[in-house]
């Protein structure tokens, strides 16, 4: 894809992922209304918000392996065809058995949208600047989405009604689907491997359990039998994923996703990051309508500066490149919280709302954005879509896990409390802010230890140059018009090789491109395994390995200035096939390289 339509397309994935988060929250502030005008139950009020989180973040995993073995550009489609379906069902809606179901329902399409959409972002935009940015726009949508959906359900809800949600969420979701299919490319095909059906189902009915039993938890206690059981349950079919895991040739959560990256220790992050969250946007809008008497149109006109300090900081957030942003962020969005537990019930917006309000939206947009990057550094393109399930179902479980334990605490307070209502329900929102703040404190001090490089990795990442004392050096560089995320995605995509290089017949990649990973490769007759020795994201990569009793190390460099790139190569061979042919061999490889970066700057100009 050209660069000039990298824009647009990114500008229709990021209203996909939009769409998610906006399905969720957009009900929120119109519950009365929705309890009203439907005529539910206060149980089945709470199920109007709960199946869509339910089938949400049961099935994330699930859609995210789906999406890399069916294509994830295809599955994207799919899920955002059901998701609009369902939407303008719940709009037409007349019982709440159809109306659950049709929350439901969104809920799968969803989960199938939002791991699809970050993988097609991720192929797009390879690891270097552009993805960075890619980034700011992601954790922009992803952070506003919840206080836009605040405004816009009061809106929509005062001005024509419940169900004009519903109406003009499936109508958004009609229009992003037009525009993936027509900005985004077509060229990805269906992946490798077969979905592990009863990995699938069995961390399907482990999510469900969990997810229903908390959601029960917050209504009926966490002591209610049924509550007891759906733990139970959650804790079976868990073991029995395990269990299946292990034994399967290509399970849903392979090992090497873990590998080469910092994926596990980002995703128990998001978790506690997701539990303060989810909690803000529930507890938030009901003090500001049960407490301070506003309405839900100004509730969510009210939300505006939240959703703007969360685009500011998303903007700036692909600028901080300081290993300390993550932690500094969630301090930042600590102390927001901290401030929020100072509320009273004889308050005002300005006084007790806002100031906390922009630090919070500063803080969270940076460190979700520095989340989610983490979550799929080093992950390759065939699991990108899984990944991004994972760190979504992490989010969205460690969500339905702080809302469940601070509603409790909330709830418990008031109920206990001897105060007038409006103060007893203060104290309880006051308790649940304190405690979200303790959490970030805590993720923060936890990402310092679980984010610093290892001894292994700061090995792996130290600078590896070629052997000065070889026999064979050759050094080359080229100029090339495309962009550097064009030119380096080419070169480091190794799969890709033989498509473009004629002098490389084969070539496979295990794992990520990342330090400590192979490959295969089969040049000028030569089968050659080979380790990635060094990594730097759109400037350096370095690999190396002995051939036919030639120690070969290959360092390329990749220096920007505008739309054009200088690639420069170095290469150093050693060996006694060296010393034994010392002219002849180092022709060959400067004859070589030659070739490749001729190839290299065609391909690249070409496609640009």
């Amino acid at each position: 894809m050209r660069k000039s339509a990298t824009g647009p397309a990114l500008a229709a994935l990021a209203a996909a992922q939009f769409l998610v988060v906006l399905g969720n929250s957009i009900v929120n502030v119109a519950l009365p209304q929705i309890r009203a005008g439907a005529d539910l139950s206060d149980g089945a009020t709470t199920w109007v918000v709960n199946a869509y989180g339910l089938a949400f973040g049961a099935l994330l995993l699930a859609g995210g392996r789906t999406a890399d073995i069916l294509g994830h550009r295809r599955v994207l489609l799919a899920g955002l065809s059901v998701f609009g379906a369902a939407s303008a069902v719940a709009g037409t809606a007349s019982s709440a058995g159809v109306l659950i179901a049709a929350r439901a329902v969104q809920g799968v399409g969803a989960a199938a949208v939002a791991p699809a959409a970050l993988a097609v972002m991720l192929g797009l935009f390879p690891p270097g600047p552009g993805r960075g940015k890619a980034f700011g726009v992601w954790g922009a949508v992803s952070g506003a989405g919840g206080a836009a959906g605040v405004l816009l359900g009061g809106f929509l809800a005062q001005a024509w009604g419940w169900r004009a949600l519903f109406f003009a969420v499936a109508a958004g979701t009609f229009a992003v689907l037009l525009a993936v299919v027509v900005r985004t490319p077509r060229s990805q095909g269906r992946g490798s491997g077969r979905l592990d059906l009863l990995g699938t189902f069995t961390i399907t009915l482990t999510l469900t359990s969990l997810v229903w039993g908390l959601a029960r938890a917050r209504e009926q206690g966490w002591t209610d039998g049924r509550v007891l059981s759906a733990f139970a349950l959650a804790a079976v079919f868990g073991t029995a994923f395990v269990a299946v895991e292990r034994r399967h040739p290509d399970p849903l959560v392979p090992a090497r996703l873990f590998k080469g990256g910092r994926v596990a220790a980002a995703n128990v992050l998001m978790a506690l990051f997701g539990s303060v969250w989810i909690a803000l946007f529930f507890f938030l809008p009901l003090y500001q309508q049960e407490v301070l008497g506003i309405g839900p149109l100004l509730t969510g006109v009210g939300q505006l500066p939240l959703a703007g300090a969360v685009m500011l900081g998303s903007a700036l957030a692909p600028r901080i490149r300081t290993a300390r942003a993550l932690p500094a962020a969630l301090l930042v969005e600590a102390a927001g919280m901290l401030w929020l537990s100072r509320i009273s019930a004889d308050g005002s917006y300005f006084a007790d709302v806002l100031g906390p309000s922009i630090l919070i939206g500063l803080g969270l947009s940076v460190a979700f954005i520095q989340l989610t990057n983490v979550s799929v550094d080093g992950v390759a393109k065939a699991d990108s879509g899984l990944a991004g399930g994972l760190v979504n179902t992490t989010r969205q479980v460690g969500g339905a896990v702080g809302l469940a334990v601070l509603a409790t605490l909330a709830g418990s307070l008031t109920a206990h409390s001897s105060l007038p209502y409006p103060h007893a329900l203060t104290d309880g929102y006051r308790a649940a802010f304190a405690a979200s703040a303790a959490i970030l404190l805590a993720t923060a001090l936890l990402a310092v230890y679980l984010t610093r490089p290892t001894r292994s990795l700061e090995r792996k990442s130290a600078m590896y140059t070629i052997d000065e004392s070889a026999p064979v050096i050759v050094r080359l560089s080229t100029t090339i018009d495309a962009s550097l995320e064009r030119v380096w995605a080419l070169h480091t995509d190794i799969d890709s090789w033989p498509d473009w290089n004629t002098d490389i017949d084969q070539a496979s990649l295990a794992g990520p491109v990342a330090p400590g990973s192979s490959f295969s490769w089969k040049t000028h007759g030569l089968d050659i395994d080979s380790t990635v020795y060094e990594v730097v994201p759109g400037k350096r990569i370095v690999w190396g390995g002995p051939s036919s009793g030639i120690d070969g190390i290959h360092v390329w460099s990749f220096t920007a200035d505008g739309d054009r790139v200088t690639v420069s190569t170095e290469e150093s061979w050693s060996g006694a096939p060296v010393d034994a042919a010392t002219e002849e061999l180092g022709q060959a490889l400067r004859a070589s390289l030659e070739s490749w970066l001729a190839a290299l700057k065609g391909h690249a100009e070409q496609s640009a």
